[in-house]
């Protein structure tokens, strides 16, 4: 929504219309969940730590994995995180670098 030239989400413009401005430092969350809701009495301004708090209630993060799909163990010596905190198997990594050094030797470099 578009209002004074600036976009504004319709749940805030909810929540303006009804409560007032939101706190600084503050962001609204959805006591519903619904994220369409723009009801006001479904809205509360909250931290954002409290908000992510809240989420990992209703939604949370799944636990790390401890096999690989090829079947290696995810243990402190075959696991890396990479910098977006994604999983990886080092043990298929050295396999598919294997591989891939088999590949240039042959000349195909088409992979």
């Amino acid at each position: 929504m578009n209002i004074e030239g600036r976009y504004i989400d319709a749940h805030r413009l909810s929540y303006r219309l009804h409560k007032g401005e939101i706190p600084q430092g503050l962001e609204l969350d959805h006591l519903c969940k619904a994220k369409s809701c723009v009801n006001p009495d479904h809205l509360e301004a909250v931290t954002h730590k409290e908000n992510m708090r809240r989420a990992e209630i209703i939604w949370p993060k799944p636990k790390p994995k401890t096999f690989c799909k090829r079947g290696h163990a995810f243990d402190a010596r075959n696991t890396h995180f990479t910098k977006n905190g994604v999983q990886q198997c080092r043990e298929c990594g050295r396999i598919r670098a294997i591989g891939y050094r088999k590949r240039r030797r042959n000349g195909d470099e088409d992979d």
